[in-house]
């Protein structure tokens, strides 16, 4: 059989340190064609991965006949390359956050639809087992209708989002370019889009909420052009509350350890994850459930979507953990947030 011809819009920092070594442990999958600005780094990615088709043009990437799509370009161009991209008839995985516009991310989902398409978003936590084992306990229990939710995480983005620094895990060689992260144009903001979007797509996926009106706070400190902390209150479409709250921790803190904590009460039980600490735990039904899991099951990685979109290609089964349809919600609830804090009031969709 031929093999699965990816494509690569934005082989940017994080691209090349995780998306393209994840599509090559696949012996079906090869690379055929990518995309970036920057004629130098440009044709160095195209030697060091051997790719036939390598352009600053993104339409030469979708000219190529591919079966699958990796959009890691900047956040305000995710809609105009993810719908390129499915028009092309490919399958696409696209980074987080999604899209910065909520309409355009529906649109997205619709056009999916219509085009029998898989769009996978990159919550690389989602496919982790602990996630997924969480979710099937989620969808076999629950915790009835939801009534309050809790959402933290903090992260090492100080350096990057301030404009002094990288985010660790980006490859050295290819260091991000500041506008991508600190632009609000191509960005849609700081630390809600650059990590809360994954929080969101955590905690949205495993109570199935969405969220209808916001209060926002953000700080800048550093100088900063966009906010590096976060202070959010949502209320949720079936008249439940919760508050989400975000940081920018300190390069060396911990290790460079993602801290990500999701807690919610709901009218029949209530839950806790907690990817740093590795635990979950379930009380439904009277009764008290744990995961066992173990060590590093927590770490973050962007395996699984790079997977599952493969999937997808191949015409297998699978579990879509990071479908659209979440994707829409998460730039909902981001959304909503931006909007507040700009108002300095409450907000509704």
């Amino acid at each position: 059989m031929s093999k699965i011809r990816v494509g690569v819009i934005g082989a940017g920092s994080w691209t090349v340190a995780s998306h393209l070594p994840n599509v090559v442990r696949h012996d079906d999958a090869e690379i055929v064609a990518i995309s970036r600005k920057g004629p130098d780094m440009l044709a160095r990615i195209q030697q060091e991965w051997q790719v036939p088709v390598a352009s600053e043009d993104f339409q030469d990437v979708l000219n190529a006949g591919i079966d699958v799509c990796i959009v890691g370009s900047p956040s305000g161009l995710h809609y105009e390359h993810t719908v390129a991209a499915l028009e092309a008839g490919a399958h696409v995985m696209c980074e987080k956050p999604f899209t910065i516009d909520p309409s355009q991310a529906w649109a997205i989902d619709e056009l999916r639809r219509r085009k029998n398409l898989e769009v996978v978003v990159a919550f690389g936590w989602n496919y982790r087992p602990m996630v997924r084992r969480a979710k099937e306990m989620m969808d076999d229990f629950g915790i009835g209708a939801l009534e309050q939710m809790s959402i933290t995480m903090s992260s090492v983005t100080r350096e990057l989002l301030s404009n002094t620094g990288a985010y660790p895990d980006a490859a050295p060689e290819t260091v991000p370019e500041h506008g991508t992260w600190t632009d609000k144009a191509l960005s849609g903001g700081g630390y809600g889009q650059a990590q809360l979007s994954h929080a969101l797509g955590l905690a949205l996926w495993l109570t199935g909420a969405r969220a209808q009106g916001a209060f926002a706070l953000m700080t800048a400190p550093l100088s900063a052009p966009v906010e590096l902390h976060d202070a959010i209150t949502y209320k949720f479409d079936n008249g439940a509350i919760g508050v989400m709250s975000g940081s920018s921790a300190h390069l060396n803190a911990w290790g460079n350890r993602h801290s990500l904590e999701v807690r919610a009460v709901g009218s029949d039980g209530q839950f806790l994850i907690d990817v740093e600490r590795e635990a979950f735990w379930l009380h439904s039904e009277g009764e008290d459930r744990r995961l066992e899991i173990p060590d590093g099951d927590g770490i973050y990685d962007c395996a699984g979507p790079i997977d599952a979109v493969l999937a997808a290609a191949r015409g297998e089964d699978f579990v879509n953990q990071s479908p659209a349809e979440l994707g829409a919600r998460t730039v909902e609830a981001l959304d909503l947030a931006y909007r507040s804090s700009e108002a300095g009031s409450f907000v509704t969709r």
